[in-house]
């Protein structure tokens, strides 16, 4: 689930919807009530778990997040434990789901909430979104979900039944359709902040289960008599994007160095993967001619990532970062998910991985 950029404004030259606003969110509230999944996260309203579920839920589908969801809190069920927690075993907890900013973010916020006088986070759009990896978006959802404060919300769901609704013709992800998403969600927010609550969810849910991307099943939904694009046929079409980046062919050329039951492996550096484990990387060309182990690909971002793993031999003397790795120990490590796989195959009988 991508998040978009957010404007937080009203602007008073919106377009309308076609027909009086009055009944919409009525309407979508009741269709809410009798077609919301049972999400983990909708049972509760611990601001806690909110935060947690709406970061795992960046760039994360809602199907990979729950058990996710529900271990983390077995694990971290407060603001106190994940504070306390070392940025390591908090890192394994997230491997899988990517982007682990959002994990450092997610300690972060953790830390500065355990360290106010009452360990608590108030009922406040601006502490909220002071939050370290907060933006708009997730500080609205926060306020709403968690705290019934009346804040409007719009993610990439929100965003497409808004554009939908307002017929919009601005790229959604560009300056001028943000700010115009943004005013018409705020626009359409019912005045009570209970009410608002509700209206949010089912606004998001509206976008995730049938105001789909493409050609979307308009006859089903609660409220297309209010649709501009609905009316004008335009429903495929909106909402308009940016063009797409182009996609970046990269190569990770790294090497497998046995000794024993160990594995040599390297913690990275980089902003991706900062502090997660990984097969070391080559610090030269492989030799001419000579084949990898294995190869797999990974996207990331506008990337797409060749990794290939090469034997190698142990060097002479460790960089830093570097450690040999019992492979009793390797399951507990926090490692990035493509190296993981990698590794997971090397180490399989009979891989074609020979020893230094």
């Amino acid at each position: 689930m991508s998040r978009l950029g957010s404007f937080m404004v009203s602007t008073p030259s919106i377009p309308s919807p076609p027909a009086a606003l009055a009944g919409l969110s009525d309407a979508l509230r009741e269709w809410f009530a009798g077609n919301a999944r049972d999400l983990p996260w909708r049972r509760t309203r611990d601001p806690y778990a909110t935060l947690v579920s709406e970061l795992m839920l960046q760039q994360t589908q809602v199907a990979t997040v729950i058990p996710y969801f529900e271990r983390w809190l077995r694990r971290f069920p407060d603001w106190t434990a994940l504070a306390g927690a070392p940025e390591a075993e908090v890192l394994k907890h997230w491997e899988g789901l990517g982007y682990y900013a959002r994990a450092r973010n997610l300690h972060r916020a953790a830390q500065a909430v355990a360290a106010r006088p009452d360990g608590k986070l108030p009922a406040d759009w601006t502490v909220i979104r002071a939050l370290p990896g907060v933006g708009d978006y997730t500080a609205g959802a926060v306020a709403s979900f968690a705290f019934g404060l009346r804040a409007p919300l719009v993610d990439a769901n929100v965003a497409r039944v808004l554009a939908r609704l307002m017929n919009l013709a601005e790229p959604v992800d560009a300056p001028a359709g943000l700010r115009a998403l943004w005013a018409e969600a705020e626009r359409l927010l019912p005045a009570d902040g209970e009410i608002a609550r509700e209206h949010n969810a089912a606004l998001m849910e509206l976008g995730a289960v049938l105001c789909r991307p493409g050609e979307p099943p308009c006859l089903l939904c609660p409220v297309r008599r209010w649709c501009a694009a609905y009316a004008r046929g335009t429903q495929a079409r909106r909402p308009v994007k940016r063009p797409r980046r182009r996609v970046v062919e990269l190569t990770e050329n790294c090497g497998w160095i046995r000794s024993g039951d160990r594995v040599l492996l390297e913690q990275s550096r980089g902003p991706r993967w900062k502090g997660l484990w990984r097969l070391p990387l080559l610090g030269r060309s492989p030799a001419a001619g000579q084949p990898p182990l294995a190869t797999a690909t990974y996207p990331f971002t506008h990337h797409r990532v060749t990794l290939r793993v090469f034997a190698a031999r142990p060097p002479r003397a460790l960089r830093e970062g570097q450690a040999w790795m019992a492979s009793d120990a390797l399951a507990a490590a926090a490692m990035t998910s493509p190296h993981r796989r990698m590794m997971e195959r090397l180490l399989q009988p009979g891989a074609p991985a020979p020893e230094a």
